[in-house]
């Protein structure tokens, strides 16, 4: 059966922050994510999911000053000191939290550009290793320009590119539904090709970002095929609720309170 992370970030908004996690307990999930958890002491996020029985399934390194429209580092020459410093910022929260994969954004930079071309590569081989040592994967995820304008890495094919050149064991693909839509199409074909190199999958609907009931992709098949393909990984549930998150979790009924074996 799918296993289904909750995304704090954009579902259960109802609650503060660190309430999102008893809320999703409550409501059948056993495993989180979120964009960021920052803002908040890694001995905080690590209580409430003991308290709860989570599992913290993925966030993202640090991205910069995100307010301002920064949307991460790492294909940023100018910014490899700080980009470093954020690796051993989420470090230290990912041996609180004990996630097993983070999301390392490129941040916003031309792709033609060699120097930040240069620099993504020089900063996945950084993160890769610094993870590594911990047992942690490092992800990445094409974004589409429509919600992210002048993001380096639009790609899919360029993606698993750089994880085909580099062989590191823990550098993996993120494979979020929604943004391959609309970048490229053909999810499913897409699923088979890349799902040796995929380490997480999101979902959401297309083209408005709700739950994965509505719109143009058929989820209950996509499931199945991830289900027939052997993935065993989360399903990060990356969306925005149409009126209210648990108003919307009809979708997930069947798959509510799965724990892990």
């Amino acid at each position: 059966m799918p296993r289904f992370a909750a995304n704090l970030s954009l579902m259960f908004t109802e609650w503060d922050f660190l309430d999102r996690f008893d809320a999703a307990a409550g409501a059948g999930f056993t495993a989180v994510e979120y964009l960021f958890p920052y803002e908040h002491p890694p001995e905080a996020i690590a209580e409430r999911l003991a308290r709860n029985g989570l599992t913290q399934a993925l966030f993202n390194l640090p991205p910069g000053d995100w307010a301002k429209g920064e949307r991460g580092l790492a294909a940023l020459p100018e910014r490899a000191d700080e980009f470093r410093a954020s690796v051993a910022t989420a470090l230290t929260y990912a041996e609180a939290t004990g996630v097993g994969r983070v999301h390392m954004m490129s941040g916003n930079a031309d792709p033609a550009d060699p120097r930040a071309q240069r620099a993504w590569r020089e900063a996945t081989l950084f993160a890769a290793e610094a993870f590594a040592a911990k047992g942690v994967d490092v992800l990445l995820e094409p974004l589409n320009a429509r919600d992210m304008p002048g993001y380096f890495l639009g790609d899919f094919n360029r993606a698993a590119a750089l994880i085909g050149e580099l062989g590191l064991p823990n550098l993996k693909l993120q494979f979020d539904c929604y943004h391959r839509q609309i970048l490229h199409g053909d999810v499913t074909m897409a699923l088979r090709a890349l799902l040796p190199i995929t380490a997480h999958v999101q979902i959401a609907s297309v083209p408005g970002r709700h739950e994965p009931d509505i719109e143009e992709l058929n989820y209950p098949f996509l499931f199945q095929e991830l289900e027939r393909l052997g993935y065993a990984g989360f399903i990060g549930c990356e969306y925005r609720p149409r009126a209210g998150t648990l108003e919307g979790l009809g979708w997930f009924a069947p798959y509510a309170g799965r724990r892990e074996g």
